[in-house]
């Protein structure tokens, strides 16, 4: 619970009862709990609470959702603010683009406020986490990627990831060569608690790529398995 304490959550729903039952459960666990019940509001609440992690509602007036994900994006300050959305199974189609959008996880509504606190939790924890094979930098061609600063630079230009796309990063350049499955990928950053499709990992590498060019090529898709990412100097 003293972990928790120090960690700020900004719940965003317009769903009264929903939302004071999400800030019940999160508080119990010793998270301080800020909520907005709009899109411009969670804006200004992100601004002037300076979150930790978002828990986002796909549904709102006045913004929705998505529009929501788009813009903390597109703000260097915000780019790789940890965002959990919310969303009803009939949504799917939504999730995926909000999982375009930068957004790290999904839960599908109905949900277990319990399961929702364990999504967070770990979320922020492998935030946390320090590398297992004491490497604090990876090098790939010009692309850095830094674990204590949690930062990637192409060259001297910092790219701004989402957790996710960090974590997912960070996992294909421990294991250069070799085929990672998508499901020992959903596991190593998603956790094992995940039960989201092996979609997810494929919208997540496509945006790895957009962001990072030289990993067009470098990131090898393998036919009904997953994927690899070539050796450095060009084989494998």
């Amino acid at each position: 619970m003293g972990a928790a304490s120090h960690k700020k959550i900004l719940v965003v729903e317009d769903e009264q009862d929903i939302l004071q039952l999400v800030k019940l459960y999160l508080e119990k666990e010793g998270f301080r709990v800020v909520t907005a019940m709009t899109g411009p509001e969670c804006l200004r609440q992100v601004k002037e609470e300076k979150p930790d992690l978002i828990v986002l509602d796909l549904m709102l007036p006045e913004m929705d959702g998505l529009e929501v994900c788009k813009r903390l994006r597109s703000v260097p300050d915000t780019a790789m603010l940890p965002i959990i959305m919310l969303t009803a199974k009939a949504e799917e189609s939504d999730t995926i683009i909000g999982l375009e959008l930068g957004a790290d996880d999904y839960v599908t509504k109905p949900f277990s406020p319990k399961a929702l606190v364990a999504r967070v939790k770990a979320l922020l924890r492998r935030l946390e986490r320090t590398p297992a094979n004491g490497a604090s930098h990876y090098r790939y061609g010009s692309l850095t990627m830094d674990l204590a600063r949690h930062e990637v630079s192409l060259g001297k230009q910092e790219v701004p990831l989402t957790a996710k796309e960090f974590g997912l990063l960070e996992h294909l350049l421990r294991h250069p060569g070799r085929v990672l499955t998508r499901d020992v990928l959903l596991n190593a950053v998603w956790g094992y608690d995940y039960y989201g499709t092996t979609r997810t990992v494929d919208v997540h590498i496509r945006r790895l790529k957009q962001k990072l060019p030289l990993l067009e090529e470098a990131i090898v898709s393998v036919k009904s398995l997953g994927y690899k990412l070539k050796d450095p100097d060009g084989s494998g």
